[in-house]
């Protein structure tokens, strides 16, 4: 299995709560997040909505943009996400994974 290191936002709806993330298996991520796989931040804040992900070639230049990331404060975090997201859409759908349910 291929190594793609990434860093992703996801939300829990427009201007809603953010979670910074980075992982080697974007596909994978996503799936343990939408189902709550694992207990943490996500599951209890319900941010499951993918609104901003960035590739990279190897894995310590994710970690440093994720840190980075984490370190802005929120109004950038949200102009970065609009520039190429202006409505929150969930682009884990663009990636193959189901439409979350609506509440």
């Amino acid at each position: 299995m291929a190594r793609e290191p990434c860093v992703y936002i996801l939300s829990s709806g427009r201007h809603g709560t953010l979670y910074i993330g980075v992982t080697s298996s974007l596909m994978a991520r996503l799936y343990q997040h939408r189902t709550g796989a694992f207990p943490g931040f996500t599951k209890r804040y319900d941010v499951k909505r993918l609104v901003h992900f960035e590739m990279f070639a190897d894995m310590p230049s994710a970690i440093a943009r994720e840190k980075q990331l984490k370190a802005w404060r929120r109004d950038w975090k949200i102009e970065l996400i609009e520039v190429e997201n202006p409505f929150w859409e969930d682009l884990a759908i663009g990636l193959g994974l189901e439409p979350l349910p609506t509440r």
